[in-house]
């Protein structure tokens, strides 16, 4: 599993498995973040399935759907309150790492 990090307390990757959960506690990861709309693409593991494993590990789980190309400010809105509201560092996922990283981008505008 590959991740990318953003900043010191937020990490994006693409979609994850539950036997990711593991390596993604391992590496010191806090809180996961999952930005895919469920039954985006067959066989792709639901959110509940990926927080239940995640939560069982002991960390902390949000599901904030973002419909790819279709960012709204509610998603940036409720993304930035999970960031301010969950343990770091935070690793969070969608399809590619795109939407976490764009939200990301967005919220720091925000704050400018």
């Amino acid at each position: 599993m590959e991740y990318r990090e953003i900043s010191d307390d937020y990490s994006v990757s693409g979609q994850i498995q539950p036997d990711d959960i593991a390596a993604i506690k391992e590496a010191g990861f806090k809180s996961v973040i999952c930005n895919r709309p469920d039954d985006e693409q067959p066989g792709q593991p639901s959110a509940k399935s990926i927080g239940s494993v995640v939560e069982a590990a002991g960390l902390a789980f949000r599901y904030i759907p973002v419909i790819s190309g279709q960012i709204t400010a509610e998603n940036v809105e409720d993304q930035a309150e999970a960031l301010d509201e969950l343990e770091g560092p935070v690793f969070a996922y969608c399809r590619s790492g795109a939407r976490c990283t764009n939200l990301y981008g967005l919220i720091q505008q925000s704050k400018g």
